[in-house]
């Protein structure tokens, strides 16, 4: 099977596609990282996305990248590449509002060399793409849509349509196990009658990257307000990237401000030692809620990132989890042979690790934003002492750093993405 990567190079004229073992179904950068952590297997990979090529690598955002997520993408054999797109951060500070009292997280807290990185949407995405290029055993079907998907036998069988207005054509393509990652709103979830749970939080946030005048030190801080969290991440070139969590009517206001006016009024959030600030991208909003399915598994079936949970933005939780899904399903998929591989006995364990797992961080930071995002003055004296607490009692903030980097939870131990099945 050749690699079609590029969409230009692909041609989807038959009605009939040659079977393969694993569809992916979204490729962002969970489907991507599943497909690279598959890439030695020797098993048939389809990877399908319905968002034209030329849009892939456009999105705005910028991730917080915890050390567990290191750790998979060192596995994979990708973190060399990615490294130099990456921003290192070695300080996490922790403030609530104007409370002069402050909690600062190190590396020693951690025993690693950074307590996580930063890195943009594109650099991720073009260097998981640059690593599929040259892969044998992978179809890069763009921009195709999955319009059904049905189990027959020890098959599922996708049909797609192409996303061709003027000449649209229709594919089907059998696999031995279909992965839904096609995002928080997941058409491919919504096809299989998996209803998501959970609850929208009545607030949005502002996103937007700011220019510095000098270099300033590499800190990542988290500033609580009543009307959300506020995350400030650093990235390279002298740049912060903002995420300001406001009630959903002023989140659209303050977004729609002229540069000028949104300066003056982000300003007085931020830590009084930032830099002068000498400019201001465009800015978008997103809602804020948590949201979990039931199952992360049917048959035939695994729903995986953000189509299967949903959390607050606070922490950075978000690509990390879905990042700690792909290894778990990854190293199942690996351990599975060939001919049960899709089996639901065969994915029940990824569910059972991953969902709880999940569960906790899910949680842990609807308790935060719960906690914080609150003016009421019994809770405000309650966090402002468990701010204390963190600052005194070191035992117990390595303990949480630790939880919110997924160096708590256990890991997969089988180092199997080098070698083929």
């Amino acid at each position: 099977m050749t690699s079609a990567f590029a969409p230009s190079e692909q041609s989807l004229v038959a009605s009939e596609l040659p079977a393969v073992d694993v569809a992916i179904v979204g490729a962002g950068i969970v489907g991507l990282s599943l497909a690279c952590a598959l890439r030695n297997s020797g098993l048939a990979i389809a990877l399908i996305e319905a968002t034209p090529y030329a849009r892939q690598n456009t999105k705005g955002q910028a991730y917080a990248l915890h050390q567990v997520s290191r750790y998979f993408f060192e596995e994979i054999g990708v973190w060399d590449k990615l490294m130099p797109h990456v921003q290192p951060f070695e300080v996490v500070q922790l403030s609530d509002g104007r409370f002069p009292l402050t909690v600062r997280f190190s590396p020693e807290d951690l025993g690693t060399e950074a307590i996580g990185y930063v890195a943009e949407h594109a650099a991720i995405a073009e260097t998981l793409q640059s690593v599929l290029q040259s892969v044998d055993n992978l179809t890069f079907h763009c921009p195709w849509r999955v319009v059904t998907n049905e189990v027959k036998g020890d098959r599922a069988q996708l049909t797609l349509i192409s996303g061709d207005p003027a000449a649209p054509k229709v594919a089907h393509l059998a696999a031995r196990l279909v992965v839904a990652a096609d995002g928080g709103k997941s058409p491919l979830r919504q096809q299989m009658g998996i209803e998501p749970k959970g609850w929208q939080y009545g607030q949005s946030c502002v996103v937007a990257t700011l220019d510095v005048a000098h270099p300033q030190p590499v800190i990542a801080y988290e500033r609580f307000w009543p009307t959300g969290p506020m995350g400030v991440l650093p990235l390279a070139g002298n740049r912060y990237r903002v995420v300001w969590t406001l009630p959903h009517p002023e989140a659209e206001a303050v977004a729609a401000l002229d540069d000028h006016a949104f300066l003056a009024k982000l300003q007085p959030y931020l830590d009084p030692r930032m830099a002068e600030i000498t400019g201001v991208s465009d800015r978008f909003i997103f809602p804020t809620q948590l949201m979990q399915v039931s199952s992360y598994v049917g048959d035939r079936f695994v729903v995986i990132g953000d189509a299967a949970h949903r959390c607050h933005p606070v922490g950075g939780q978000g690509l990390n989890l879905g990042l700690r899904d792909v290894w778990a399903l990854a190293q199942q998929i690996l351990t599975t042979p060939c001919e049960r591989l899709g089996d639901r006995p065969s994915l029940v364990q990824f569910h059972r690790q991953r969902w709880w797992q999940n569960a906790l961080t899910l949680g842990f930071t609807d308790l935060l934003n719960r906690l914080f995002s609150n003016a009421w003055w019994p809770l405000v004296g309650v966090r402002r002492w468990g701010l204390w607490l963190l600052r005194t009692v070191s035992p117990l903030k390595r303990l949480v750093l630790r939880f919110m980097a997924g160096l708590l939870l256990p890991l997969p131990s089988d180092r199997q993405f080098s070698k083929a099945r």
